[in-house]
Protein backbone atom coordinates (compact mmCIF):
# COMPACT_ATOMS: atom_id res chain seq x y z
CA UNK A 1 0.00 0.00 0.00
CA UNK A 2 1.14 3.47 -1.06
CA UNK A 3 1.61 6.42 1.25
CA UNK A 4 -1.90 7.95 -0.44
CA UNK A 5 -3.46 4.75 0.21
CA UNK A 6 -2.04 5.01 3.71
CA UNK A 7 -3.40 8.43 3.85
CA UNK A 8 -6.96 7.61 2.69
CA UNK A 9 -7.35 4.92 5.36
CA UNK A 10 -6.25 7.09 8.10
CA UNK A 11 -9.18 9.64 6.89
CA UNK A 12 -11.57 6.49 6.88
CA UNK A 13 -10.70 5.33 10.49
CA UNK A 14 -9.23 8.15 12.60
CA UNK A 15 -11.17 10.06 15.16
CA UNK A 16 -11.75 13.98 14.82
CA UNK A 17 -8.89 15.72 15.58
CA UNK A 18 -6.67 13.31 13.76
CA UNK A 19 -8.84 13.59 10.61
CA UNK A 20 -8.98 17.29 11.20
CA UNK A 21 -4.72 17.43 11.26
CA UNK A 22 -4.79 15.25 8.26
CA UNK A 23 -6.99 17.57 6.01
CA UNK A 24 -4.71 20.03 7.37
CA UNK A 25 -2.22 19.17 5.15
CA UNK A 26 -4.44 17.51 2.14
CA UNK A 27 -2.84 19.90 -0.20
CA UNK A 28 0.89 19.27 0.70
CA UNK A 29 1.63 15.92 -0.65
CA UNK A 30 5.28 15.68 0.51
CA UNK A 31 4.16 16.49 3.59
CA UNK A 32 1.40 13.61 3.31
CA UNK A 33 4.56 11.34 1.79
CA UNK A 34 6.39 12.18 5.36
CA UNK A 35 3.74 11.03 7.30
CA UNK A 36 2.60 7.56 5.19
CA UNK A 37 5.64 6.24 3.35
CA UNK A 38 6.46 3.62 6.04
CA UNK A 39 5.29 2.86 9.54
CA UNK A 40 7.33 4.35 13.08
CA UNK A 41 9.59 1.18 13.41
CA UNK A 42 11.32 0.05 16.74
CA UNK A 43 14.89 0.70 16.93
CA UNK A 44 17.11 0.31 19.79
CA UNK A 45 14.49 -0.23 22.78
CA UNK A 46 11.73 0.79 21.11
CA UNK A 47 9.66 3.52 19.39
CA UNK A 48 10.44 7.42 18.55
CA UNK A 49 9.17 10.07 16.78
CA UNK A 50 8.07 13.09 15.53
CA UNK A 51 4.33 13.71 17.34
CA UNK A 52 1.76 14.01 14.65
CA UNK A 53 -1.11 12.12 12.56
CA UNK A 54 0.13 9.61 10.38
CA UNK A 55 1.65 6.05 10.63
CA UNK A 56 5.36 7.07 10.45
CA UNK A 57 4.79 9.42 13.96
CA UNK A 58 4.25 8.80 17.60
CA UNK A 59 0.47 8.88 18.43
CA UNK A 60 -1.99 6.98 20.02
CA UNK A 61 -2.41 5.06 17.07
CA UNK A 62 1.09 4.01 16.35
CA UNK A 63 1.48 3.59 20.47
CA UNK A 64 -1.71 1.15 20.25
CA UNK A 65 -0.68 -1.00 17.72
CA UNK A 66 2.96 -1.26 19.15
CA UNK A 67 1.12 -2.30 22.58
CA UNK A 68 -0.99 -4.78 21.03
CA UNK A 69 2.08 -6.34 19.38
CA UNK A 70 3.26 -6.69 22.95
CA UNK A 71 0.37 -8.04 24.43
CA UNK A 72 0.73 -10.58 21.55
CA UNK A 73 4.02 -11.36 22.27
CA UNK A 74 3.39 -11.55 26.31
CA UNK A 75 0.27 -13.89 25.99
CA UNK A 76 2.35 -16.18 23.67
CA UNK A 77 5.25 -16.34 26.25
CA UNK A 78 3.55 -15.80 29.76
CA UNK A 79 0.66 -18.15 29.06
CA UNK A 80 -0.55 -18.38 32.51
CA UNK A 81 -0.97 -14.35 32.66
CA UNK A 82 1.67 -11.45 32.07
CA UNK A 83 2.11 -8.11 33.89
CA UNK A 84 3.16 -5.00 32.49
CA UNK A 85 4.20 -1.83 34.46
CA UNK A 86 3.79 1.49 32.47
CA UNK A 87 5.03 4.80 33.23
CA UNK A 88 5.65 7.92 31.47
CA UNK A 89 7.46 11.11 31.91
CA UNK A 90 6.29 15.21 31.12
CA UNK A 91 7.01 15.48 27.47
CA UNK A 92 3.27 16.57 25.62
CA UNK A 93 0.80 13.58 24.84
CA UNK A 94 3.03 11.25 27.36
CA UNK A 95 0.19 10.57 30.23
CA UNK A 96 -2.53 9.97 27.15
CA UNK A 97 -0.14 7.61 25.37
CA UNK A 98 0.46 5.47 28.75
CA UNK A 99 -3.14 5.33 29.56
CA UNK A 100 -4.35 3.95 25.75
CA UNK A 101 -1.07 1.29 26.76
CA UNK A 102 -2.95 0.61 29.92
CA UNK A 103 -6.21 -0.16 27.90
CA UNK A 104 -4.99 -2.22 25.42
CA UNK A 105 -3.19 -4.38 27.38
CA UNK A 106 -5.77 -4.33 30.05
CA UNK A 107 -8.48 -5.46 27.53
CA UNK A 108 -5.97 -8.66 26.14
CA UNK A 109 -6.46 -9.71 29.90
CA UNK A 110 -2.64 -7.99 31.50
CA UNK A 111 -2.13 -6.85 34.80
CA UNK A 112 -1.24 -3.13 34.33
CA UNK A 113 0.61 -0.93 37.04
CA UNK A 114 0.70 2.35 35.71
CA UNK A 115 2.50 5.32 37.67
CA UNK A 116 0.12 8.22 38.02
CA UNK A 117 2.75 10.60 38.16
CA UNK A 118 6.06 11.57 35.80
CA UNK A 119 8.96 9.42 36.99
CA UNK A 120 11.93 8.52 35.08
CA UNK A 121 13.56 5.60 33.40
CA UNK A 122 15.42 3.43 36.65
CA UNK A 123 12.45 4.05 38.45
CA UNK A 124 10.10 2.11 35.91
CA UNK A 125 13.13 -0.55 35.42
CA UNK A 126 13.24 -1.11 39.33
CA UNK A 127 9.24 -1.28 39.35
CA UNK A 128 9.44 -3.63 36.72
CA UNK A 129 11.90 -6.35 38.37
CA UNK A 130 10.21 -5.44 42.42
CA UNK A 131 6.57 -6.20 41.21
CA UNK A 132 7.97 -9.10 39.16
CA UNK A 133 6.08 -7.61 35.76
CA UNK A 134 6.82 -9.51 32.71
CA UNK A 135 7.47 -5.94 31.04
CA UNK A 136 7.30 -2.39 31.43
CA UNK A 137 6.47 0.00 28.86
CA UNK A 138 8.10 4.15 29.18
CA UNK A 139 6.66 6.42 27.19
CA UNK A 140 9.73 9.35 26.55
CA UNK A 141 11.57 10.66 24.16
CA UNK A 142 14.62 10.92 26.25
CA UNK A 143 17.28 13.93 24.89
CA UNK A 144 15.34 14.34 21.74
CA UNK A 145 13.57 17.60 20.02
CA UNK A 146 10.43 18.75 21.98
CA UNK A 147 8.69 17.54 18.89
CA UNK A 148 9.27 13.87 19.53
CA UNK A 149 7.71 11.66 21.79
CA UNK A 150 8.72 7.82 22.43
CA UNK A 151 7.50 4.09 23.48
CA UNK A 152 10.87 2.05 25.40
CA UNK A 153 9.40 -1.35 26.16
CA UNK A 154 11.65 -2.85 29.21
CA UNK A 155 11.86 -6.46 29.64
CA UNK A 156 12.39 -8.56 32.96
CA UNK A 157 15.26 -10.27 31.57
CA UNK A 158 16.92 -7.26 30.09
CA UNK A 159 17.00 -5.79 33.18
CA UNK A 160 18.51 -9.01 35.03
CA UNK A 161 21.48 -8.08 32.66
CA UNK A 162 21.45 -4.65 33.30
CA UNK A 163 21.51 -5.29 36.94
CA UNK A 164 24.74 -7.55 36.71
CA UNK A 165 26.28 -5.34 34.30
CA UNK A 166 26.22 -2.57 36.62
CA UNK A 167 27.30 -4.35 39.54
CA UNK A 168 30.35 -5.80 38.23
CA UNK A 169 31.15 -2.14 36.76
CA UNK A 170 30.92 -0.97 40.34
CA UNK A 171 32.63 -3.65 42.79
Amino acid sequence: MGFKEKYAEWLDFADEETKNELLSVSQNEKEIEDRFYKDLAFGTGGLRGIMGAGSNRMNKYTVGRATLGLANYLADKFPGGASVAIAYDTRNNSAEFSLAAAHILAAKGIQVYRYKYCIPVPVLSFTTRHLNCSAGIMITASHNPKEYNGYKALFSQNLTAILVAVLRFLL
